[in-house]
């Protein structure tokens, strides 16, 4: 009896057990995603893949194959040619939701690092400056009561907006279209022109996809319009901020601060200026990396895998005209 094949292209953080049952399974082990030559080799022989972000899924590749299944361990699955999966009929999941909550509170873990200069300052006392409390020793920007421009308005932005009302902020967002105002109104938000959020915001956060109508969203003149004392957080895509607008703000002082979980490109090369200035925080795109998050994550990708190779609905599907 024959027995499916599936390739995972990285390790994840649970058991397979499940996907076993019904398939013979391999992992890709090494830290580095699998280059594409080896992705593409892989999918001559596989019936369902497992891929992430990093993973580039074209129509090549596709075309290599008989794949049933493509299954991400993501949210964005910008990296999918999904027009050309459903050409093919081949259902592309995804893993919506769950990390909603995961990354809005990394957000305010970098806004709120941003503004009280934790990272400056931890590496200041470890370099042995701490000689006695000081009256101006790094000195940031109170949070409480300020303003928050949130850029992109779904589920994430709606979850830091949550968060915001705690710190009785004024909290202003933009999004492709204005939401209903029953949700305004609970929310404690309103809704502005982009432009207008940049000028008035103490605060900007960033949770829109990467998109071709979202590619250096903040390039140069949007910071020459932001405060000089503004900051900018970014947990959604590297491509959404102009790597070299944005040395260039902090640089001048367009802007404050600013704390990002993505780069572009990914990772950050390690001679970029970027790694030279004290008022920018770069992690390594870290936003949903809660265990109890990408675990959930990983089971729902299982789930959606399974699902694919059983010639069953996908439970998180992105392509769903397929089945029509």
């Amino acid at each position: 009896m024959y027995k499916a094949k599936v390739f995972i292209t990285r390790r994840l953080p649970v058991e397979l057990g499940q996907l076993e049952e019904v398939a013979t399974v391999e992992v890709w082990t090494e830290r580095q995603p699998p280059p594409y030559d080896v992705l593409s080799e892989k999918a001559k022989a596989i019936d369902g893949l497992l891929c992430l972000l990093t993973d580039k899924i074209d129509s090549q590749l596709m075309a290599a194959g008989n794949l049933k299944v493509i299954s991400q361990v993501a949210v964005g699955y910008d990296n999918i040619d999904v027009a050309a999966a459903s050409k093919r009929k081949i259902p592309v999941g995804h893993t919506p939701g769950v990390l909603t909550d995961a990354t809005a509170d990394f957000a305010w873990a970098l806004l709120m690092a941003a503004a009280r200069r934790v990272v400056e300052a931890d590496k200041f006392t470890r370099a042995g400056l701490w000689r006695t409390w000081e009256p101006d020793l790094l000195l940031g920007p109170n949070i409480t009561g300020a303003t928050l421009g949130i850029v992109g308005f779904g589920r994430i932005g709606q979850a830091v907006a949550r968060r915001a009302k705690g710190f009785d902020m004024q909290i202003l967002y933009t999004s492709r279209y204005q939401w209903e105002a029953e949700l305004e109104k609970s929310l404690g938000v309103e809704f502005v022109p982009f432009e207008q959020l940049l000028q008035e915001s103490d605060f900007v956060t960033v949770h829109t996809p990467g998109a071709d109508d979202t590619y250096h969203l903040f390039s140069d003149r949007q910071f020459n319009l932001m405060k000089p004392e503004a900051i900018l957080i970014n947990t959604a895509r590297g491509t959404v901020v102009d790597p070299d607008a944005l040395y260039r703000a902090l640089v001048s002082g367009k802007i404050a601060a600013a704390a990002v979980d993505v780069t572009e490109p990914e990772p950050i090369p390690q001679d970029s200026p970027l790694l030279t200035l004290d008022n920018l925080i770069i992690t390594p795109h870290i936003g949903s990396a809660s265990r109890q998050t990408r675990s959930q994550m990983a089971k729902m990708a299982i789930a959606n895998l399974i699902a694919g190779l059983k010639g069953d609905r996908l439970p998180y599907c992105v392509n769903p005209e397929i089945y029509v």
